[in-house]
């Protein structure tokens, strides 16, 4: 049986339930708020089910609770393109300006 091991981190269920609302991600939220519903007696499938995430997932994140802690919740972007780098107007209409100066002009 898949139980959640929250004694072990001096938390309650109550604990995985404000974390589950308070955290700053969302994936992170989903990932507390299924601890917190199987601490309810609800199982690891019926938990996949209603969030539409595969039960071995779950299962996982139960299982990196018990063994690292809350943190191991705690999603971390690892993946993915980087986010454009955004340039103000200035730095840009500078740059423009000296490709004009560098460049000559066409009759």
């Amino acid at each position: 049986m898949l139980r959640v091991d929250y004694s072990r981190w001096d938390q309650s269920p109550e604990d995985l339930r404000r974390l589950a609302l308070e955290a700053p991600h969302a994936r992170t939220r989903e990932r507390f708020l299924a601890l917190y519903e199987i601490t309810q007696s609800r199982c690891a499938a019926e938990v996949a089910a209603e969030t539409a995430r595969h039960h071995q997932t779950v299962i996982q994140w139960v299982h990196d609770y018990n063994t690292r802690g809350p943190d191991a919740l705690a999603f971390i972007h690892t993946g993915g393109h980087p986010p454009f780098a955004r340039t103000s107007k200035g730095a840009s209409a500078r740059r423009s300006a000296r490709r004009s100066q560098s460049q000559p002009r066409r009759p």
